[in-house]
């Protein structure tokens, strides 16, 4: 989601530059501007002292100023929020049976993941990343198939065996995983 929220922001801030950055030099040049465009002239300003001085008199400008101003400081506290959280899990928790539980390293059980997987009949190249929360942990996985592999096997063994292995060696209720297949890139065979 983050990911999708980047891209619209930068999109929308980009065409927004653009398109008054390119009014501007267009005017600038030369072009002449339709009536209501903001800026119409080679030694017009974009803000005139006029301009900036409308609204001051105004009971509702300042607070909608504010206003303005405090939604676009929490939507930029939120993006960077997000920017700076982790997304990989960095320990799970584990339950002992003993009622004080033990915490297992995320990279640990990672590469636990990325072992079982790539030795797995047709897995090249295995990747896996911890996402959720210490006590309810899901996995990312990404296996990139060797030409011969089949898909449905690969992912029948993962899930049967890798997966399986990782929750009970964790005490786990559950391991939902997400998993990405690739194909190793090779060459045609040659039929004659």
């Amino acid at each position: 989601m983050l990911r999708t929220v980047n891209r619209i922001v930068l999109a929308l801030l980009g065409i927004v530059l653009v398109v008054v950055g390119g009014s501007v030099l267009a005017v600038g040049l030369g072009v002449k501007p339709p009536s209501w465009w903001i800026h119409d002239g080679r030694k017009d300003v974009l803000l005139s002292v006029a301009d900036r001085d409308r609204w001051r008199d105004e009971g509702w400008w300042w607070p909608v100023v504010i206003a303005a101003l405090a939604v676009l400081l929490l939507l930029a506290l939120w993006w960077l929020v997000a920017q700076l959280r982790r997304h990989r899990l960095s320990e799970v928790l584990v339950d002992t049976g003993d009622g004080e539980g033990a915490r297992l390293r995320g990279r640990a059980l990672e590469s636990a993941l990325v072992d079982g997987a790539e030795s797995l009949d047709g897995v090249e190249q295995a990747g896996a990343v911890l996402t959720g929360r210490r006590s309810s942990p899901r996995a990312r996985a990404t296996l990139t198939l060797a030409p011969h592999a089949t898909p449905g096997e690969a992912l029948r063994q993962l899930g049967e065996d890798t997966l399986a292995q990782a929750k009970r060696s964790a005490g786990l209720d559950s391991l939902p995983a997400e998993v990405r297949l690739r194909a190793v890139k090779h060459r045609a065979e040659r039929v004659s």
